[in-house]
């Protein structure tokens, strides 16, 4: 099978290693296909960012029709409505996807993400999910998603700090890294901790392997069906459904 994987930002570095860690958490039969946009915003940072980073996005998916399934590597789970709308492949996005496999391990774990904007996006689909009442805390490490790309920053102490904090205060028995650039991060942090340290992207992709082996695609009732055909102008005529 092919599981595209999209970066919603335009940083290629962020989707190496996004795509890095796909292949890693795949089967051997699975071709990870990571990619990003050329146009939009270099992060995704908050609410503003998001609306900007949604159509790079789905003209990515429009691009790759025939994938088995497709994951939507930002951690707001960015546009995931919208791109369950673009076909009937399974699409995954990696926030939904470590909530849910964090929630089968743990009976509280806590989300270490990068700026304090981040927070209120994240709780919000934590009560959309029904999941709230499973995550002690979500905690901002306040490293921008951009610092996770240079060499040598501290980024990667302060999320563990932020760890160590959940562990002691929180109650947290596991950890969901809140951020698709943190997934090189999780094995040798769950190693330091003692305890499962989730990365998104790696649940996603296992949870796509699980969804197209069983047969299952996107359901085409209700708010998924493909959207009906109409005229877009301006930039966004590319976009029109047909």
């Amino acid at each position: 099978m092919d599981i595209l994987v999209i970066n919603p930002n335009t940083t290629a570095s962020m989707t190496r290693k996004i795509g890095e860690a796909a292949r890693s958490a795949a089967s051997s039969g699975t071709r990870i296909i990571a990619v990003n946009p050329k146009d939009g915003p270099p992060s995704i940072e908050g609410y503003f960012d998001e609306v900007f980073a949604i159509p790079g996005m789905i003209g990515a998916m429009q691009k790759h029709p025939a994938a088995s399934a497709c994951v939507i590597a930002c951690f707001d789970d960015t546009g995931l409505d919208a791109a369950r709308c673009v076909g009937d492949m399974p699409v995954v996005g990696i926030g939904e996807a470590a909530f849910h496999m964090a929630s089968l391990i743990a009976g509280k774990f806590s989300v270490v993400t990068t700026l304090s904007r981040s927070v209120p996006a994240i709780e919000h689909n934590l009560v959309r999910y029904g999941l709230a009442s499973r995550c002690a805390r979500v905690r901002a490490s306040d490293v921008p998603v951009l610092e996770l790309e240079v060499p040598g920053s501290n980024a990667r102490s302060r999320i563990s700090e932020e760890i160590e904090s959940a562990i002691r205060d929180d109650g947290a028995e596991a950890i969901v890294l809140g951020c698709a650039g943190m997934a090189d991060l999780a094995a040798a942090l769950g190693r330091e901790h003692s305890l499962p340290v989730l990365d998104g992207v790696a649940c996603a992709v296992q949870l796509c392997e699980s969804l197209v082996r069983l047969g299952l695609t996107t359901s085409k009732l209700g708010g998924y069906q493909t959207p009906r055909r109409k005229s877009f102008t301006g930039i966004f005529a590319p976009f029109s459904p047909s």
